[in-house]
């Protein structure tokens, strides 16, 4: 009897020391997991005809990742980056959605470049519960309704929607009201004619002509001339890339005497260099980022619109091969937002996703964002400017 009890006694002691040392051992893993970074995705294109931008949007991506981890990164943790390549290809886009989330194990996604690989990850991010934050142009990753649920889909481009509604505000005061309309068949292309369209009625707007163009066309020639037949007041351009300034340049060809308004994908020193003269008089709504120093004191954008231009030029010298465009702050912001809601929400997913579709005031790169359970973009109309360009610059018409 005596030894059971000592048997009994031993045994027990032996499972406190190790009940102990369990407890000893998981504490000082989840002190441990404290400095783990967190992980987030970012696909981009980095290679394919939207590499441009998707290039200097990852450059971008690890510039401000290196400002939040040396501000003490998220509650002590700091950010990594995991990056994929779209190649600009829809398909290859979920491919790279899915291998960041089932095998890097990121908790947030931001990315990709083009509407089109936007809509073809859509799916798999809210299915999955995946807080994604899209650096992507067009409307329908967030407009609801025929277009599936938006849950965890987020963008921080200003909506096609916005831009439509800034440049008919713009050809309102200038008393036009014929329009002319050539746009892109991609994804983008395809909702800007739509919104382009839809919002016309709204202002006055009555349009004479609509014609298209692949992205890969070569030239526009035939599409221009049937336009000059409508004789309209003014000529809207949606598309983003190369194929903008073909559209510039023969519509310089044609010798077409009413003004050109591209886009708000446009804005981009690339722009200018493809184009050549024929970008001379060129109108375009753009983030505030192209004139940055004739922006005026009052405005709250200013600092950090200058702020950004000092790190991206000054001290990461980015500029040097990819000089700043409207598209260059999106990544900037889409990381911003993330931060702020994970220092609220930590790393859980859906309380991640809660607090950005919250976030009021911030005060960003490319607008002041007011995001509603509605709303997964938040920019009005004033977060954009009317630019024209004069002598290879931007100049600002109106804020």
């Amino acid at each position: 009897m005596k030894q059971k009890l000592v048997v009994r006694f031993l045994m027990g002691f032996t499972i406190v020391v190790l009940v102990g040392s369990i407890s000893l051992l998981f504490a000082e893993e989840k002190k441990e997991s404290k400095k783990d970074p967190i992980k987030i995705g970012a696909l981009f294109a980095l290679s394919g005809p939207a590499s441009s931008i998707g290039t200097p949007t990852k450059l971008v991506a690890q510039m401000v990742t290196d400002k939040i981890n040396k501000e003490g990164g998220i509650n002590g943790r700091p950010i990594e980056l995991v990056f994929g390549d779209t190649e600009s290809d829809p398909t290859k886009a979920l491919m790279v959605a899915k291998r960041l989330v089932e095998q890097e194990g990121v908790i947030a996604l931001i990315g990709p470049t083009r509407t089109d690989s936007g809509m073809a990850i859509k799916p798999y991010i809210e299915e999955k519960g995946i807080p994604t934050i899209m650096t992507i142009g067009g409307d329908p990753v967030i407009a609801g309704g025929k277009f599936g649920s938006y849950k965890w889909t987020f963008k921080t481009p200003q909506r096609t929607s916005t831009a439509v509604r800034k440049i008919y505000g713009y050809l309102k005061k200038q008393g036009i009201k014929r329009v002319a309309i050539i746009h892109a068949t991609d994804g983008f292309g395809r909702d800007g004619l739509s919104w382009l369209k839809d919002i016309a009625p709204e202002f006055g707007i009555e349009l004479v002509a609509i014609e298209s163009f692949d992205v890969n066309d070569a030239d526009m020639t035939t599409q221009l001339t049937k336009i000059k037949s409508s004789n309209p007041e003014v000529v809207i351009c949606w598309t983003i890339g190369p194929a903008g300034a073909k559209v510039a340049r023969n519509f310089k060809q044609l010798a077409l005497p009413m003004p050109l308004i591209q886009c708000h994908g446009q804005p981009d020193p690339k722009y200018i260099e493809l184009a050549g003269t024929a970008a001379e008089g060129t109108i375009m709504p753009s983030t505030k980022l192209m004139v940055a120093n004739q922006l005026p004191d009052s405005d709250p954008q200013k600092p950090i619109v200058l702020e950004f231009i000092r790190l991206y030029k000054d001290v990461y010298q980015f500029d040097k091969q990819y000089p700043i465009n409207t598209h260059s702050g999106y990544a900037w912001d889409a990381l911003m937002l993330l931060a702020q809601a994970m220092k609220k929400a930590g790393t859980d997913r859906e309380a991640i996703r809660t607090e950005l579709e919250n976030i009021k005031g911030y005060v960003g790169v490319s607008g002041i964002f007011n995001l509603t359970p509605e709303d997964h973009n938040g920019l009005g109309t004033d977060s954009l400017v009317i630019v024209k360009i004069e002598n290879a610059s931007w100049k600002l018409l109106e804020m």
